[in-house]
């Protein structure tokens, strides 16, 4: 089994690319803290190349930006490559799921959270259907 799930934040803006037969590629690194800290009193914490493709890659480029916090889950994948004629190998991770991990900024058009979503009264635009008292159910 090669599954690997992680939170952390963008280290840049995502890099969206389309392969020559028009497929969307996007391409992004997330650094992520360990969980203790070193001899002088900080967190360590590791890069992580990140790779996604078609539908995945678009929405990673259109709503993730340097900073922002992103979960992913997907596969350890290596590859290598020569250049200059030094073999290079590259090891990342491909994505297959990505996640929403915090709100978005107060800069933003939408706002964070919906107001139903931050009190127990509902109104009457919020889709919710008022329920009889206890007395009154069928059951």
């Amino acid at each position: 089994m090669n599954k690997a799930i992680l939170v952390g934040r963008l280290t840049r803006d995502p890099e969206l690319r389309t392969t020559g037969s028009g497929v969307s590629v996007c391409s992004f690194t997330i650094a992520i803290n360990r969980r203790f800290k070193n001899a002088e009193g900080n967190y360590d914490a590791d890069f992580i190349n990140c790779v996604a493709w078609r539908q995945q890659a678009e929405l990673i480029s259109k709503y993730f930006t340097k900073g922002r916090m992103i979960g992913i889950a997907g596969s350890i994948q290596t590859r290598n490559y020569e250049r200059d004629g030094q073999r290079v190998y590259v090891t990342e991770i491909v994505v297959d799921e990505v996640d929403f991990v915090e709100s978005k900024s107060q800069g933003d058009s939408a706002p964070a959270s919906t107001p139903a979503a931050n009190s127990n009264s509902f109104g009457a635009d919020d889709g919710f259907i008022p329920m009889p008292a206890d007395d009154d159910l069928p059951f």
